[in-house]
């Protein structure tokens, strides 16, 4: 089946083509602009099944963006009424359902006025609407502790891995081809560093957090000079977080983990994915489970004592039973926190996973609730939550930790709140300004984006240029 999705205004085009794809994953959609047609929108799913909303729903609607969410809940309606389903989010799209939340929160909103306020408007689950709220509080109480107007986190970006998963849509280089080449990178990166400490000198920074691809793919000695270059450039005096995503198992040593024990490394991750060794395999992971345990237990020995573990539900093949084992595995290490993802629809296509896409749906909900209870066995409650588009179920992602081991850094690239200073290739820094300012193309808005280029050469040969996109919105 072709749906076809045909609007009079793009304005409603993103909204409606994912509202449509979460309700029929499976089936290829269509859209179109057509400015001259009767309706607002139409949405055709059968030759005999065609909806219309008539340009007369949104007189009363004071503005444009009113309208889109009178259009997008009109839709969403007839949809749920013609499938008989709901969908657990509602008509929410965005990838930060907890952001509605919050904000209604700390205009003043008790709890039970924020679930009601979820479930009426949007379509919420009252399960989603509980489970958004919590994480809420629990991030609003978090960010409390933080200067919103001098403080900042930094972001650093290390774009290699020992081997690209077959799963992954970050930007990433396998070390192989640049093996030679990562000094050159680590040149530009130190200076781009040293150039936004010296701009940030009298900020107060908050957290860091070295990313990637695999930071860990960097050598011991290339390891301390990244590390070294931060704390020379840096005050620490405020420092509540100093995050590391150690991540591939395959990339870490005893020694990079004592080079990390030399800074003020407050919390690693190991990330195994998965503990079934036939999926690691499958995926393009070069390790083995026996190397998870092993790097979790040195990491501990050496005095780690927030450990983060990710796992994925949906990998290929897997079933609920699976992701049970592999749980059960997690549990004997007893990390300090768990993030759970759910597999994008479009990477299980990749796969070669669309024949079981209905029963994927069902096991990956099966895995997620598996997670939340095995989170819940290890002391470990939901701090943030995020969403992707095309997830698979419509389920989402969650972290889950110990009372006093969240993650700030997640937190706050989910609420955008505080200012992210990111260094490195396709790294993305975010200004968040003291009030709204007009753009040349007449939007509103508090948050200036500033990329990086993600081409590695590039980035090296135009780390100038990097630095000084980012100077005319530094502290403003």
């Amino acid at each position: 089946m072709m749906i076809q999705i045909s609007s009079k205004d793009t304005l409603y085009m993103y909204n409606l083509y994912h509202i449509v794809k979460a309700f029929f994953p499976n089936e290829e959609i269509s859209q179109n602009l057509d400015e001259k047609q009767e309706s607002l929108v139409s949405v055709k799913l059968e030759e005999n099944s065609c909806f219309y909303v008539p340009v007369s729903e949104i007189a009363d609607c004071p503005d444009r963006q009113d309208g889109k969410k009178k259009v997008t809940k009109i839709v969403y309606d007839w949809l749920s009424k013609v499938t008989g389903r709901i969908l657990a989010w509602g008509m929410l799209t965005g990838v930060r359902p907890t952001k509605l939340a919050m904000q209604k929160l700390e205009a003043g909103m008790s709890r039970k006025e924020v679930c009601t306020f979820l479930e009426q408007e949007y379509g919420v689950s009252h399960q989603k609407a509980e489970l958004g709220i919590a994480i809420a509080e629990r991030e609003k109480e978090l960010l409390g502790r933080l200067d919103y107007e001098q403080g900042f986190s930094l972001y650093v970006g290390i774009p290699f891995c020992p081997s690209i998963c077959s799963y992954c849509s970050f930007s990433s280089s396998p070390l192989a081809e640049w093996k030679d080449r990562v000094d050159d990178y680590l040149k530009a990166l130190c200076q781009e560093i040293r150039a936004l400490g010296e701009r940030a000198e009298e900020r107060k920074l908050n957290t860091i957090y070295i990313g990637g691809g695999t930071p860990t793919t960097l050598e011991a000695e290339q390891l301390f000079e990244l590390l070294d270059t931060i704390q020379k450039s840096f005050s620490f005096e405020y420092l509540q977080e100093f995050t590391i995503e150690a991540g591939r198992p395959d990339s870490i040593t005893r020694e990079k983990l004592e080079v990390m024990r030399r800074f003020p490394v407050t919390r690693i991750s190991v990330n195994p994915q998965t503990m079934q060794q036939k999926t690691l395999d499958l995926v393009g992971r070069k390790h083995t489970v026996q190397d998870v345990k092993d790097i979790f237990h040195a990491a501990r020995e050496l005095g780690f004592d927030n450990i983060n573990m990710d796992l994925i539900a949906g990998l290929p093949g897997e079933t609920a039973e699976d992701m049970r084992d592999t749980l059960c595995q997690i549990e004997e290490l007893s990390p300090d926190s768990l993030t759970v993802h759910a597999l994008a629809i479009k990477r299980a296509a990749k796969f070669g996973q669309e024949q079981r896409k209905i029963d994927l749906h069902s096991e990956i909900e099966q895995m997620v609730e598996e997670s939340a209870r095995a989170a819940e066995r290890m002391g470990l409650v939901p701090y943030y939550l995020y969403r992707q588009k095309n997830i698979a179920g419509n389920f989402e992602n969650v972290g889950y930790a110990k009372v006093d081991k969240a993650g700030i850094y997640n937190i706050l690239i989910m609420e955008e709140k505080q200012t992210i200073l990111a260094a490195g290739a396709g790294a993305s820094t975010k200004i968040v300004l003291p009030e709204k300012i007009r753009l040349d193309n007449g939007r509103e808005t508090n948050l200036i984006r500033i990329e990086n280029v993600k081409n590695i050469t590039e980035y090296e040969s135009r780390i100038d240029e990097m630095i000084e996109r980012k100077g005319e919105w530094l502290w403003r």
